[in-house]
């Protein structure tokens, strides 16, 4: 029998997974970037490199993990390059990064309706255990890819974790995820705009985006190829396991629920019948492209996406969606305007089941940490000077009953260690969270740790200072930074660690990583303190 081809070179153990300190060459290797050109395929037989978007893992479970690939040998190609027929892919996890100990096996169908992505649901894994896992389709391999499942129930280790948002192709490199991967994370949590829907040109000149503004299937899944044709995101993905929630880019631009950001049908805007295509396209296309289990694939304009992970009795991690389920923005969404709407009892951020979930999620934990990764700005953010509210209303402030109304189960109930993780911003801040904002002496309930993008805006600048405003009017906030990068936690009964990890620019590729600020919580003592 003809040994099968491999995509990549499968040298991984010289140097280590990531070879030395995850160095572009070894990434190459890794991930097939060096690989010969794509070879013309015989009808109906599947192209010479069909994993040139590589492979992913993730939701981890204690004794299990969802695998992802797509196979894609032309990606941009509205069939990605392949032909119109199901495929066997087959996988394997194993203890070792050469597969010589394999524990599970199995194959799964990558079909032209999916965009040929591969969703396995693998089972029977040890907790809190690293494994390695590849693909094959046909005669070909595909890259390696390392994972690590969840701790086990009633176990207390430390948890190493990662966090990120909003990545856009057209303002720089992702070299951030590159520093990402060399840390070797247990997991990292994306809080969205993992993609830009904008038209090539409009967001920069970095780089440029494929086609046009995203609004059908076919462009949706073009875009997100393209994003996986990165070498530093596809080597995040191949390094550790992700838990990915979405914002508004990976669809369009601050919607609500079914109302796109222009939705003034008098001036030629969008429906919301034609939203709800556009929306039922991006979700879809969401799907497939992330290591979601298949009991998540949308069903017409709905894809059930938040949901509960437990790592052990160190944290238990309330993943929520402030995107689909909330009620259109007060004021027009427009910046620091205040009014009684944000007050408004049926305005909702996250819609009442959920809401209703969040709560079992919180009372039901036993453990020590209670996280909640999520999307947007969650403490008061006031800028304007004087008795005026301010806020942002996209934001948690434009829907301040529903904050009330967390904020105070979590104090009513007495929820402990309550820790509130954010994107969207593109600036790194921290904050105390209390009840009443606007009263400094109150109870502190929480902390929010809010991270900058990892290239949305571009370089940024090296200044700490927001504005005297801010401070005056958010004694709560306790940091800012304009830099690109990510939050590293360290989490254990004892305490919580959170980094401020650091790119000077990423206009340019190569910049290096630095801790730019490190909070830490005690457990059982609310607020953040310098560490």
């Amino acid at each position: 029998m003809t040994p099968p081809r491999t995509s990549s070179p499968n040298s991984l153990h010289r140097r280590g997974f990531l070879g030395i300190a995850g160095a572009a060459g070894a990434g190459a290797v890794l991930l097939g970037t060096g690989a010969a050109p794509v070879a013309s395929a015989a009808p109906g037989r599947v192209p010479r490199d069909p994993f040139q978007l590589g492979v992913a893992s993730g939701d981890p479970l204690p004794d299990g993990v969802v695998l992802w690939t797509r196979l894609a040998p032309k990606p941009l190609d509205e069939d990605g390059g392949m032909p119109r027929r199901p495929v066997a892919v087959h996988w394997e996890v194993a203890l070792d990064e050469r597969f010589r100990k394999v524990v599970r096996r199995g194959v799964e169908h990558a079909v032209p309706a999916e965009a040929h992505t591969v969703h396995a649901d693998v089972r029977g894994l040890r907790p809190h255990h690293e494994y390695y896992y590849r693909f094959r389709a046909e005669n070909v391999l595909s890259p390696v890819g390392r994972t690590r499942t969840a701790p086990a129930p009633g176990t207390s280790p430390t948890v190493d974790f990662a966090f990120a948002s909003c990545a856009n192709w057209e303002q720089g490199h992702f070299t951030a995820y590159r520093h990402m991967a060399e840390e070797r994370p247990d997991v990292v949590f994306h809080l969205g705009d993992y993609l830009y829907e904008y038209a090539a040109g409009v967001n920069g000149k970095v780089r440029t985006h494929h086609g046009d503004e995203m609004n059908t299937l076919a462009e949706y899944r073009a875009r997100h190829a393209q994003y996986k044709t990165d070498p530093d995101l596809r080597l995040l993905h191949a390094t550790a396991p992700f838990v990915v929630t979405w914002d508004d880019h990976e669809t369009d631009n601050n919607y609500a629920d079914l109302s796109p950001e222009n939705d003034d049908p008098g001036q030629g805007n969008d429906t919301t019948a034609r939203f709800a295509a556009r929306r039922r396209a991006a979700y879809q296309a969401y799907w497939e492209h992330m290591p979601l289990r298949r009991l998540r694939k949308p069903v017409d304009t709905a894809l059930p996406l938040y949901r509960r992970l437990e790592y052990g009795a160190t944290a238990t991690f309330s993943v929520l969606d402030t995107r689909q389920y909330r009620t259109n923005q007060p004021y027009g969404d427009k910046w620091q305007v205040s009014g009684p709407d944000q007050w408004d009892p049926k305005a909702t951020i996250l819609g009442d089941e959920q809401h209703a979930w969040l709560e079992r999620s919180l009372a039901r934990s036993r453990s020590t940490w209670n996280v909640v990764p999520q999307q947007i700005y969650f403490a008061n953010w006031d800028a304007v000077a004087g008795p005026d509210d301010g806020g942002y209303n996209d934001g948690w402030d434009g829907y301040r009953a529903s904050r009330d109304r967390v904020l105070g189960y979590v104090e009513e109930r007495r929820i402990d260690n309550f820790v509130v993780l954010t994107g969207d911003v593109h600036n790194n801040w921290t904050n105390d969270l209390r009840r009443d904002f606007e009263r400094p002496e109150t109870r502190v309930l929480g902390s929010e740790f809010v991270t900058t993008s990892i290239t949305s805006g571009g370089d940024g600048s090296a200044t700490h200072d927001p504005g005297q405003v801010y401070w005056d009017e958010n004694p709560h906030t306790k940091y800012y930074s304009s830099r690109r990068g990510y939050v590293r936690c360290s989490v254990s009964k004892r305490q919580y660690t959170a980094d401020y990890r650091v790119v000077d620019y990423v206009t340019r590729p190569g910049a290096p990583v630095r801790t730019d600020k490190s909070f830490v919580i005690e457990a059982g003592v609310p607020g953040v303190q310098d560490a």
